[in-house]
C-alpha cells in the first residue's frame, strides 16, 4: 500500500447541494462520506441538518480509548472519558463547547456506545466566533453501517477516516463546498 501524501486541504465534494453523501479527499487519499441530512448549506442553523459550507480549520481530534489506540496523524489527539459531553443549547454560556457531564443544558454524549465518536475531529465551525443558532458539534466522525445522512457532520468508515487522518498536516482545512482566499489570513 503506498504512503499517504500529506495534505493541508481537505476537501469534501458532493452531487448537489441536497446529497447526503459525498467524497471526501486528502492529499491521495479519497472516500466516500456522508453529510448532513438536509444536504450542504452556507446558512447553517442549529437543528437544520445541514453541512454547513465553507472551509474550517481542523483544530484537533479526540478518540475512545477503551476501543483505539491514539490515531497516527499531525493533529493534536486527546483521549475522552465516560463524563465528556459537548453544549448544544444556543443560550447556554458554553454553547459549542465541551462540557463535563451532568450537565444542566442541552447536550450530546461524546462518550457513545454506537461508536460514532470512537474519532471524532473538531472543526472550527461555530468554536472561535460562536455564534447563538448558527449550528454546534460540527464534528468530522465515524459514519454509521452504509453512510447513512448526519446530523450535519461529515462522517467516514472508520478505516477511511484513518487514512485521512494520516494524510493531514498541521493547520489542515476542511473544505465544503468551496472557500475563498481572504488577505493575509489565507483561507477561511
Amino acid at each position: 500500500m503506498a504512503s499517504a501524501k500529506r495534505s493541508s486541504r481537505v476537501a469534501v465534494f458532493s452531487r448537489s447541494a441536497s446529497a447526503q453523501s459525498g467524497r471526501i479527499v486528502a492529499g491521495n487519499v479519497s472516500a466516500p462520506c456522508a453529510l448532513g441530512r438536509a444536504g450542504v448549506r452556507r446558512d447553517k442553523r442549529e437543528g437544520d441538518g445541514a453541512t454547513p459550507a465553507g472551509c474550517f480549520r481542523i483544530l484537533r481530534g479526540l478518540y475512545r480509548p477503551d476501543r483505539l489506540m491514539r490515531p497516527k496523524s499531525a493533529l493534536p489527539f486527546t483521549p475522552i472519558r465516560a463524563r465528556d459531553g459537548w453544549c448544544d443549547a444556543p443560550g447556554d454560556r458554553n454553547y459549542n463547547r465541551r462540557v463535563v457531564l451532568p450537565y444542566p443544558a442541552s447536550h450530546e454524549r461524546l462518550w457513545r456506545k454506537d461508536g460514532l465518536y470512537d474519532v471524532v475531529v473538531i472543526l472550527d465551525y461555530n468554536v472561535t466566533r460562536r455564534r447563538r443558532m448558527r449550528g454546534s458539534a460540527i464534528f468530522m466522525h465515524v459514519a454509521r453501517r452504509g453512510l447513512k445522512p448526519t446530523a450535519g457532520c461529515v462522517a467516514l468508515a472508520l478505516p477511511d477516516m484513518q487514512r485521512v487522518l494520516r494524510a493531514l498536516r498541521p493547520g489542515a482545512r476542511l473544505v465544503v463546498g468551496g472557500c475563498v482566499q481572504r488577505g493575509r489570513r489565507g483561507l477561511r
